[in-house]
């Protein structure tokens, strides 16, 4: 089952501008050496190791560019895969491979490191009731694929984008006036406009975890930034009232020290703006 986000209409936007990015008025390299009736067949060849992710999306890349492609597939989405597999095979016309070609491993190499890294962290605890978390911290325009692939690793998704949910960070609260002002103007502002969105508070310290509280009316309340000891009190003040989401510089190193403060969720940045591509190449055969 796919994320709500992802509807057949957002998929094919995507789809569409990237290969009108990518091939503009044609791909004259392609349509003049090679046949219009030439056929051929490519595979796509591991070079790493770790998670594959974006094989569904591959296909329906080069339907959009060739209804006539076929595609075999010989791993699926979230498999493990080691440098040597072949992840699926190609065949058509080899004009519309190779139109094809470039954006299909760019979104494959780039959400297969993500799936991989989120898998990997995800592994780390796994012990513990913690669930890995994204963010909005994401390529422009390539938002879609990256969360996909989060969850492909078996990550969760946070709020999709500034609309679907209401986070209430540090920079809100202070240019509201504090805690209490933020969430009670979301909550008028909510009601106002008919809105049924989640609201999310971040909280510093012991004092602004008290504060939400005592207002109330949240479903996540974020710790960010806070040392062991402290997220540990934070989550025994909250006592299982609203879901924990542990933030900001979490590393692979303290990944598990925080899960085992009894945290719900843990969000890292990290997931989707630092990861490495998977190596991986589409070779004619």
């Amino acid at each position: 089952m796919k994320p709500p986000y992802l509807t057949p209409q957002a998929i094919d936007h995507f789809i569409q501008t990237a290969l009108q990015e990518d091939i503009g008025p044609g791909d004259y390299s392609s349509l003049a050496s090679i046949p219009k009736d030439k056929m051929g067949k490519a595979r796509l060849l591991i070079k790493d190791n770790g998670i594959i992710a974006g094989l569904e999306l591959a296909e329906m890349i080069f339907k959009a560019v060739d209804e006539s492609l076929e595609v075999e597939f010989l791993k699926k989405d979230g498999d493990e895969v080691v440098d040597g597999d072949v992840g699926l095979i190609v065949k058509g016309p080899s004009a519309s491979i190779l139109t094809s070609e470039r954006l299909v491993l760019n979104c494959l190499q780039r959400m297969s490191g993500i799936a991989t890294k989120t898998h990997h962290l995800t592994q780390l605890i796994r012990h513990t009731k913690a669930r890995l978390m994204d963010t909005r911290k994401t390529t422009p325009n390539f938002r879609l694929m990256e969360k996909w692939a989060v969850f492909i690793g078996g990550g969760v998704n946070h709020r999709f984008a500034l609309y679907d949910m209401v986070m209430l960070k540090d920079n809100h609260v202070d240019f509201a006036g504090g805690i209490r002002k933020a969430i009670e103007r979301t909550q008028h502002f909510l009601a106002e406009k008919g809105l049924d969105l989640k609201i999310e508070v971040e909280t510093r310290n012991l004092d602004e975890v008290r504060e939400v509280l005592e207002v109330g009316g949240v479903e996540y309340i974020m710790l960010d930034n806070m040392d062991y000891a402290t997220m540990k009190e934070a989550v025994r003040l909250i006592d299982g009232r609203y879901s924990t989401e542990a933030s900001g510089g979490i590393t692979e190193e303290t990944l598990a020290e925080v899960a085992a403060c009894g945290v719900d969720y843990i969000s890292m940045g990290a997931l989707t703006y630092s990861v490495k591509a998977l190596d991986m190449s589409l070779k004619a055969f």
